[in-house]
């Protein structure tokens, strides 16, 4: 693996060589040369959509136990479950960067690392399950289908498995919802209520606009994005929408309506200062989630501390093995 030195004539070299791999398409795999601000931009990256899988378990294990059935219980626990593998998924293709995943961690600990914005906000009712399920998630499909397609090989790999998981919660949050509409009432008022307070968030999922977005130019000149912030937010309203009529439910925007001449729906502008104020650690449930996060690491110390002195002892076997081997 050619390995970034002193020499800039050879780094023009690699630069041109990786350059031409992504005007190809190829995937970019862990052994070959990259510039270093490709590699942090990725760690940067998918080190947050790990942080954002894990923080997220938080809003919908708090329901859990309070699911109106057996078998909403069993799918909500299945889902958060899969959200924890989606996490250890991408936390293993970071690690494939050259960056150990304690360090991830402490990133994350320390601040210098985010998560996605939007599980800054409660789930205050059952109703809030179906909106997380059909708009969080599908916010996070209609970014993460992209991502199966991006240039670094082990993240394009991960994102294939947690897009089928993810489609799968997707139609379990609209099931919940279509059940509550078909309701009484207090039912229908409470899905539109959850819908009411998470459609804005959803579309602030996608970041700042493509004029205020720091990295999204070369993420997209990489090919680590294929589709810029805007683009993206716009599919989402335009595939969300109808589904929204399908429900009977009214999207909270005066502003929305069909644009004949776009082929595209119109929409409100978005409080962009919530958005900053939120992903600055200033939205309703920063501290909550971060200081569940940290109780959960601190109290967690024991068990990767016992992992981590039984494979010591495993190794210490086999290589004990080896050594009677060869002697024999």
């Amino acid at each position: 693996m050619p390995v970034e030195g002193s020499n800039k004539t050879d780094n023009q070299d690699f630069m041109k060589i990786f350059d031409a791999r992504i005007e190809r398409d190829e995937k970019v795999e862990p052994k070959d040369w990259m510039p270093d601000a490709y590699r942090k931009t990725l760690i940067r990256q998918i080190s947050q959509h790990a942080h954002s899988e894990v923080i997220g378990m938080q809003p919908e294990g708090n329901w859990i136990l309070r699911a109106p059935s057996l078998r909403r219980k069993v799918a909500l626990l299945a889902k958060v479950q899969d959200e924890a593998g989606h996490g250890l998924y991408l936390y293993s293709a970071a690690e494939t960067l050259g960056i150990e995943r304690d360090e991830l961690y402490q990133q994350l600990l320390d601040g210098k690392a985010k998560y996605s914005s939007i599980f800054n906000y409660p789930t205050l009712t059952w109703a809030d399950m179906g909106a997380v399920g059909w708009l969080v998630d599908g916010a996070a499909i209609m970014n993460q289908v992209m991502l199966t397609r991006t240039s670094y090989g082990p993240y394009a790999r991960a994102m294939v498995r947690i897009c089928k998981e993810e489609s799968f919660h997707q139609r379990q949050g609209y099931e919940i919802l279509l059940h509550l509409v078909k309701g009484s009432e207090a039912q229908k008022d409470m899905a539109q209520d959850a819908l009411n307070r998470w459609w804005w968030p959803s579309l602030m999922m996608f970041g700042p606009t493509d004029s205020e977005s720091t990295h999204s130019e070369q993420s997209m000149a990489w090919k680590i994005k294929r589709k810029s912030n805007d683009e993206l937010r716009q599919a989402f309203v335009d595939a969300t929408v109808p589904q929204a009529e399908v429900l009977g439910l009214t999207i909270p925007d005066p502003d929305l309506k069909w644009n004949e001449e776009r082929g595209h729906y119109d929409f409100g502008p978005i409080d962009w200062d919530e958005f900053w104020q939120v992903v600055k650690g200033d939205g309703p449930c920063n501290r909550e989630r971060m200081a569940h996060y940290t109780k959960a690491y601190e109290e967690g110390a024991w068990v990767r501390e016992a992992a981590m002195a039984y494979a010591e002892k495993k190794q210490k076997r086999r290589e004990a093995a080896k050594s009677d081997l060869q002697v024999a």
